[in-house]
């Protein structure tokens, strides 16, 4: 039976991806040991997104050629040949730019399609649910990543051998894991739809899917790219600001699921519902005093309403073309995570260098959200 061992290798794929998400643990060390500005640690991680996002509608395309092993196998290459070239150019902002951004982005890109497309076909009838406990791994990497790197950090590891270590271990387990992908038994590969940008355009319900996903991610990422740096700019402890990493990464692998399963269940109607969620909490970090304790339960909040970005929209899509043709569709509305990843961070560095807070930062990711919010449920009557 390969249904087990394919789960456990797409955890432990996504596991290790997902430890870009705690990528605001690194900001205030590269700050101090690089010089760099918020707005410019903010570039690489968003570089790094839109990699991600860019790269997996090649990843989709050679899915159908190479199969999930061979595929996972060059992400896990990618990515742990990212982090070593910029343990070696920390230094250098172009250097970082484009180890941790473009390598390793694309390397997240090539691991992160086969696993999600495997798991969903071996749960037809539980789209949403299965795809949300898969890609729980990825929302719940950068609890284990921000620990490590804490814990490193405190007892003084020099940085650009924190960032080569992690690289190094993440990219041989990435490796050894895509050995454990398997299509279910008898499933010969769909052929591959058209994968052309326009095929988007054409159709209002990948549209409505594209705006709902920039909209959630804009507003995620804004929040954990620059997490760590807004607790402490508002007086939270350094303790409190890495615990909020992890309770953001707790509540995005916990809504992953969760929202899968209302997706299941309610279908595309839950999609105003988590952007609206997700505007509430980013609202609610603007306006509320810091406070330690409500600051890591609103992370929490937030990682939920962010977490629904990657359950629904990709169990919408088998949903509606049917599980076969995610690897190869789900691509083309994730484009706009990408779009979001390389705006949303920069911006939100930018206003804080721009005013010295993040309170702007902040109603932007929530009006953004709300906006989304509104959006959908104007033109819901039309969606086709």
């Amino acid at each position: 039976m390969k249904k087990a061992p394919t789960i456990g290798s797409a955890l432990a794929i996504l596991l290790a991806l997902g430890g870009i998400y705690a990528w605001s643990e690194f900001v205030p060390a590269l700050k101090a040991a690089g010089g760099y500005s918020a707005a410019q640690a903010q570039w690489v991680f968003g570089t790094t997104i839109t990699s991600f996002a860019l790269t997996m509608t090649a990843a989709g395309r050679l899915l159908y050629r190479w199969g999930p092993r061979r595929v996972t196998a060059l992400g896990g290459v990618l990515f742990g040949a990212g982090y070593l070239i910029s343990a070696f150019t920390l230094d250098r902002f172009w250097g970082l730019l484009a180890g941790m951004g473009l390598i390793a982005g694309a390397g997240i890109g090539f691991g992160y399609v086969a696993p999600l497309a495997m798991v969903m076909a071996w749960f037809p009838g539980r789209k949403g649910l299965a795809g949300g406990i898969a890609v729980a791994g990825f929302g719940g990497g950068a609890i284990l990543m921000a620990e490590i790197a804490s814990i490193a950090l405190h007892h003084a590891v020099p940085l650009p051998r924190i960032i080569g270590s992690l690289g190094l271990v993440y990219g041989l387990v990435i490796l050894a894991a895509s050995r454990g992908l398997h299509r279910p038994d008898g499933a010969a590969p769909a052929a591959p739809p058209d994968l052309h940008p326009l095929r988007l355009w054409r159709e209002s319900y990948l549209r409505r899917l594209f705006l709902g996903m920039f909209c959630g991610t804009f507003a995620g990422l804004l929040l954990v790219g620059n997490l760590k740096p807004i607790g402490l700019a508002g007086g939270i402890t350094e303790a409190a600001a890495t615990l909020a990493i992890s309770a953001f990464a707790i509540g995005n692998a916990a809504g992953r699921i969760v929202w899968g399963w209302l997706s299941d269940r309610f279908g595309r109607g839950v999609v105003p519902a988590s952007l609206a969620f997700l505007s509430v909490v980013s609202g609610s970090l603007a306006a509320t005093p810091r406070h330690d304790g409500l600051f890591v339960a609103l992370a929490l909040f937030g990682g939920f309403g962010f977490g629904a970005c990657f359950s629904i929209y990709a169990s919408l899509t088998a949903a509606r073309y049917g599980a076969e043709h995610v690897g190869g569709l789900y691509p083309l509305v994730f484009l706009s995570y990408g779009i979001a990843g390389i705006t949303g961070p920069a911006l939100g560095g930018w206003l804080f260098d721009w005013t010295g807070r993040y309170f702007l930062t902040l109603c932007l990711a929530a009006a953004v959200a709300a906006a989304g919010a509104g959006g959908l449920l104007l033109t819901r009557r039309t969606e086709g």
